[in-house]
């Protein structure tokens, strides 16, 4: 796909697909799981959404005594994924693991394989994460200002690693950029984890990313946050300011993740499968694990999908982005 512009990114930020219908159930074998239940993830390995899909994995397998493996699906912001995940069977044995830059602002920005509005159904919200904006250690500035004022001498040139267009991640930098006007160019990669590679390595100046796939490398100081997208402060990483903090008025992007299946699913499966997810985002025993990623648990049903997603689309339309 081409290169997104910020106009198109506005029409992106302007609405969301209606909610995905329900057809007839598909037939089952036997009590669900009764094998194997591959985990479809739309995003490479290494990144955010894979590296909180395979600690659920590991739990889900606990609970529900079944392998949940993981199939990365790479690709035009979760898309091709997604298209994989649209011809499987609706028999329980299939779930996607999306972000809401996939599952919300994709269909917005790209011709899709598939109907967004009738090709999945939401079995609920898992989570959410804050997402950090982030320079290599080396890199002169040390606060938002100081990277604006970088960026503005005559002769920069300074870019920022974009892991897909339409990714949340993405909105977060342009909408940074338009309030800022700081001249940073966009440079393309595949995926979270070549993004984050990129500024460790100096190949670009500015990454944002969701707090599962860097706080190890804001920990050891090899990356310098400037600022966290959220509208509080988090706590596994105090110091770091948001960009409201910092003057940009009601800014807030927010990583949230989320199960669907293809569409026809039965509404059973899918609330055993929310009710396993539950237990593995709470449970004392895995807490400290998720905790780790920053998450935010916030377990949905499948009965509250719709609302969940009618609101994103009141969001989207009024151009908010988180």
């Amino acid at each position: 796909m081409g290169i997104i512009t910020r106009r198109g990114l506005g029409a992106g930020l302007a609405g969301l697909g209606a909610t995905a219908a329900m057809p007839a159930k598909a037939q089952q074998e036997g009590p669900w799981p009764a094998r194997p239940v591959t985990m479809l993830i739309p995003w490479g390995a290494g990144g955010s959404t894979d590296a909180f899909g395979r600690i659920m994995a590991q739990h889900l397998q606990q609970i529900l005594g079944q392998p949940f493996p993981v199939d990365n699906r790479v690709g035009a912001n979760g898309t091709i994924g997604m298209a994989a995940a649209a011809r499987a069977r609706p028999d329980g044995y299939t779930i996607i693991l999306s972000p809401n830059s996939t599952y919300a602002i994709a269909p917005l920005i790209y011709q899709t394989p598939y109907d967004a509005e009738r090709a999945f159904t939401g079995a609920g919200l898992l989570a959410s994460m804050p997402i950090f904006l982030m320079v290599n250690r080396d890199f002169p500035a040390r606060t938002i200002p100081e990277l604006v004022e970088q960026a503005k001498k005559p002769g920069a040139r300074l870019t920022y690693a974009n892991p897909g267009v339409g990714a949340t991640t993405h909105l977060a930098i342009e909408w940074f950029l338009q309030l800022s006007g700081a001249p940073i160019e966009e440079v393309g990669y595949r995926g979270g984890a070549p993004a984050i590679q990129a500024v460790l390595q100096k190949e670009a100046t500015l990454v944002a990313m969701p707090a599962s796939a860097v706080l190890p490398h804001i920990q050891s100081g090899d990356l310098r946050a400037l600022a966290v997208t959220t509208a509080q402060r988090t706590p596994l990483a105090p110091d770091v300011p948001t960009m409201r903090e910092l003057g940009f008025a009601n800014f807030e992007v927010v990583e949230h993740l989320a199960f669907l299946t293809p569409a026809g699913t039965p509404v059973e499966i899918l609330r055993r499968l929310m009710d396993a997810s539950r237990v593995a985002l709470t449970a004392p025993e895995f807490r400290e694990r998720f905790a780790s990623l920053a998450v935010t648990p916030s377990v949905g049903t499948p009965e509250a999908w719709p609302a969940y997603l009618a609101a994103e689309t009141a969001r989207r339309r009024s151009g908010g982005t988180s």
